[in-house]
């Protein structure tokens, strides 16, 4: 595994950890606020905390710039390609924030209707569904990736399911949450290479901000009152879950393979388990730790370099 590879795994790595205990958070925040409130309010709080980060790297990236010398025609090529790469990141903002507004809403209207460890799991089965979605985009993955999501499914029911699965009205809608977020991880590892992935993730939580408060208008009754009592669950989520997560996910996902991406992000179930005992003082079963081994062996087996490839590389 070469340094790259490390460095956006272990980003992801981070978003997953961030991730998981944003379940505790999650849980605090709905006792308060409903669930469209506690979306838009925390990515709005997310898209927010990203513009001085913005405005600090422009300002690197602008004393960079000055040191160089550019002619008329080099300006001039290079106003083409800022005015490519702007239509670009609006597309690729609007979609995310449109994709991660249905998922994380689907989501968090599921969790009312489903236990948390059938929701852990069913959202988790984005795993298996990237790489069947990634097929038709043609994203080709290995057979140690496949036997690694073999392990991470099974993984996954141990650490969750403690009763069988019986497809609820709950689970359907975080089974159709699974689907979304699938496809918002495609959709991220098609644009991360062509844009700047701190400005698509600043406008992915306007987006997906605005479209939960109006739908929190339409359906639930928010006041000032409930959301500043939940204020702690909500900066949490809004400044580590979607600020920084969510920023960490699009520049860890770049130039990665998406399978093995979501294989990493799904250790976040693994991360809420640990995050229960510690914080809520929530035991874990043998069950669940064979869960959590399995998940660290789908993890360190999708990553194992091809030997195919490795050889055709010590050859050249």
């Amino acid at each position: 595994m070469n340094r790259f590879i490390l460095r956006q795994s272990l980003l992801l790595f981070l978003t997953a950890v961030i991730w998981g205990v944003a379940f505790v958070a999650q849980s605090a925040g709905m006792d308060y606020v409903g669930p469209f409130t506690y979306n838009g309010v925390r990515c709005i709080l997310g898209g927010l905390v990203l513009l001085p980060c913005i405005l600090f790297l422009d300002r690197l990236q602008g004393g960079r710039k000055e040191k160089q010398e550019t002619d008329a025609e080099i300006r001039s090529q290079v106003a083409d390609v800022t005015a490519r790469h702007g239509r670009q990141l609006l597309t690729g903002g609007l979609c995310c924030g449109v994709i991660l507004f249905t998922a994380s809403s689907l989501q968090q209207v599921g969790i009312q209707y489903t236990s948390v460890g059938k929701a852990g799991f069913i959202t988790a089965m984005y795993i298996l569904l990237v790489p069947v979605m990634g097929l038709f985009v043609h994203k080709k993955v290995g057979i140690k990736v496949w036997i690694g999501v073999m392990f991470a499914v099974c993984g996954l029911y141990l650490l969750c399911m403690a009763n069988g699965l019986n497809l609820e009205r709950g689970d359907a809608l975080v089974l159709a949450c699974a689907v979304v977020f699938s496809l918002h991880i495609l959709v991220i590892d098609y644009f991360s290479p062509k844009v700047d992935g701190v400005r698509m993730s600043c406008i992915q939580f306007w987006v997906c901000g605005i479209l939960s408060l109006l739908c929190s208008l339409l359906f639930e009754q928010p006041d000032v009152g409930s959301i500043l009592a939940a204020w702690k669950p909500i900066c949490y989520g809004g400044i580590m879950s979607c600020g920084v997560a969510y920023t960490l996910q699009i520049v860890g996902q770049k130039d990665m393979n998406p399978t093995v991406a979501s294989l990493i992000l799904s250790l976040e179930s693994v991360v809420s388990v640990v995050a229960g005992f510690l914080i809520l003082d929530q035991t874990m079963s043998g069950r669940e730790l064979i869960g959590c081994c399995l998940m660290v062996v789908a993890i360190v087996l999708a990553q194992l370099p091809d030997r195919s490839k490795q050889r055709i590389t010590d050859k050249e």
